[in-house]
């Protein structure tokens, strides 16, 4: 099969970044990539198999995420494409380059799914803020702005999940409960 570039073969970028800036934070990008594509299937899996009392929040919840998450992804690698370099398609690079751990098969119960993907979106949020960094070191502005927005929603999902995990509870009114 002839291929037209090799998947690590840079190509220039038409946005006039230094090729080395571009090249670095490209490879940085691939990076989150391949983390977000393992996220993704793991919120897939929790949509699929979720169960309990819960069950239509949390199906609802983890599709959404999974949605969410999928839409960052598609544009880290149009971003990295825009960089020069072909992003990581094959599920081989995918969890060579991933930096969270795929969760192992199998049902789990609702609280360890929802504390490994809190675990992994910490991570993330982590990774994503040191790529920030150095993309507005390198006046890659607009790699830094992509990136910002995924930070807050990944820090809106970590949220949500810190909220499900959490003790149930109820407010009760500050009153007199014999006066009624």
């Amino acid at each position: 099969m002839e291929k037209l570039r090799e998947q690590n073969q840079y190509e220039g970028n038409p946005v006039g970044l230094p090729d080395n800036v571009a090249q670095d934070l490209a490879r940085e990008l691939d990076r989150h990539l391949a983390s977000s594509v393992v996220l993704f299937h793991q919120y897939h899996k929790h949509h699929w198999l979720v169960e309990g009392p819960q069950f239509r929040d949390l199906h609802l919840f983890f599709k959404e995420n999974y949605s969410q998450v999928h839409e960052q992804f598609d544009k880290i690698a149009e971003r990295m494409t825009t960089l020069g370099l072909t992003p990581s398609c094959t599920l081989e690079n995918i969890s060579r380059l991933s930096y969270i751990a795929q969760e192992p098969e199998g049902v789990l119960r609702i609280r360890q799914a929802l504390e490994i993907d809190l675990q992994a979106e910490r991570s993330i949020a982590s990774e994503l803020r040191k790529t920030i960094k150095k993309a507005d070191d390198f006046q890659d502005y607009a790699t830094k702005t992509l990136l910002e927005g995924f930070l807050v929603k990944t820090e809106e999902r970590t949220d949500n999940i810190h909220h499900f995990l959490g003790e149930d509870s109820v407010l009760v009114p500050d009153y007199d409960m014999a006066a009624d």
